[in-house]
């Protein structure tokens, strides 16, 4: 009994608005993963491209309390709001949130600092997809194959780093790569945008890998992941 419970709580349920680029990688990660997934989207395209890789589907404005209701918002756990609007994706939040579902939204990040306060007191998580875009174009653009993006904190460091040849990590899982002192949050592949990498996304020659340090331990990371025991 015990078992069949923690198996039951490991299995949520999801709302995505937009089967666009951002919404259509996050569903099939969760998908893959076993969970639920209900899509929502008002372009037909769109829609029909998410029924074809088989996942249910709502047409209609996700602002509209009525098409959250027929995707099931009422029982799920969560809702993220993926599309390229932020307007779209606030208020099916705040709706989200009306039936106790952990909320998501999708913003640019150029935003003025009192947009985003708005927007953040009425969301439980906001992201910022094209971030890894651009920290993947900051490190194409200075070379080398491990630079610091940003410090996120004092102690805490964002880096990218191409994986070379001789890399030790070279046909492990992405999901596997484990280090002591750093977290992978995302990957791309040569010339590819840097996204959240599926569960089956093995490390190849070339790859560039996003990842949250520890800033004392950079030069460990950097050595673990390059196979340079001299760094």
């Amino acid at each position: 009994m015990f078992y069949a419970t923690v198996a039951y709580r490991l299995t949520m349920k999801f709302v995505i608005v937009g089967y666009g680029r951002v919404g259509s990688r996050t569903a099939r990660i969760l998908k893959e993963e076993g969970h639920g997934v209900v899509v929502v989207d008002n372009d037909e395209t769109r829609a029909d491209r998410a029924r074809t890789a088989g996942f249910d589907v709502v047409d209609g404005d996700a602002r509209t309390e009525s098409v959250l209701k027929r995707a099931g918002i009422e029982d799920s756990d969560a809702i993220a709001a993926l599309t390229g609007d932020p307007n779209v994706n606030f208020a099916a939040c705040v709706l989200g949130r009306e039936y106790g579902a952990r909320t998501v939204m999708r913003i640019g990040e150029d935003y003025r600092s009192e947009i985003y306060e708005q927007y953040a007191s009425g969301v439980d998580e906001i992201v910022y997809p094209e971030r890894l875009g651009a920290a993947g174009a900051k490190t194409a653009l200075l070379g080398g194959d491990f630079n610091a993006i940003t410090e996120l904190s004092e102690g805490l460091q964002l880096s990218v780093v191409t994986i070379p040849e001789d890399s030790p990590m070279v046909g492990d899982l992405v999901s596997s790569i484990d280090l002591e002192h750093a977290r992978v949050y995302a990957h791309g592949r040569k010339r590819e945008p840097m996204v959240i990498p599926l569960p089956g996304t093995t490390v190849e020659p070339g790859d560039r890998i996003a990842l949250i340090a520890e800033t004392e331990h950079v030069n460990d990371v950097r050595s673990r992941l390059l196979g340079d025991e001299t760094s």
